[in-house]
């Protein structure tokens, strides 16, 4: 098989994108992006004031304008953040323009990874936990529509999902 020439992926906060996506990025001898920090870096502010000042929905546009624009980048690893399948466009860019990893694991997974990250708008809530299983609810079906692949990252190391991953696409 060819390498390929785009990779995204996507998944739920903590299953590991930007993780994952530099080692990948680094054994493929690709480009790493990342569309939370495009974003971010589009705007000068990080992602909570946005949803302060823009709510959601301002944030959502950035989104998508951002994925618009990465996703026609050749020779990356992109990750995405775990919203960005909520949009129709969204889940069309990514499938059409590259191959898409969609890295599971399970809420309580989720939560381990990231309770302590207070840049995480949607988190801020008082059992973040449940609003983690609720948004895994609601965007699953999303995920695994989109997806050309799923790996699991439940209690995996960086390494060890990057080369199934790599074993994946060349297999």
């Amino acid at each position: 098989m060819t390498k390929p020439n785009r990779i995204f992926l996507i998944g739920p906060m903590g299953a590991g994108k930007t993780t994952i996506g530099k080692q990948l990025a680094q054994s493929l001898g690709m480009t790493f992006g990342d569309s939370d920090h495009e974003i971010q870096r589009r705007t000068g502010v990080d992602i909570p004031t946005i949803f302060e000042y823009e709510g959601e929905e301002g944030f959502r546009q950035r989104e998508q304008q951002a994925i618009d624009d990465l996703t026609q980048v050749d020779n990356q690893v992109l990750a995405t953040g775990g919203g960005a399948i909520l949009r129709a466009e969204n889940r069309q860019h990514l499938s059409a323009r590259g191959i898409v990893v969609f890295l599971a694991c399970s809420p309580e997974q989720q939560f381990e990874r990231t309770y302590r990250d207070r840049n995480r708008p949607l988190l801020q809530t008082e059992d973040p936990l449940e609003r983690l299983k609720a948004l895994m609810a609601e965007r699953e079906p999303l995920y695994l529509s989109t997806a050309d692949y799923t790996v699991s990252t439940e209690g995996r190391s960086a390494a060890t999902v990057a080369n199934e991953i790599l074993e994946r696409l060349h297999g």
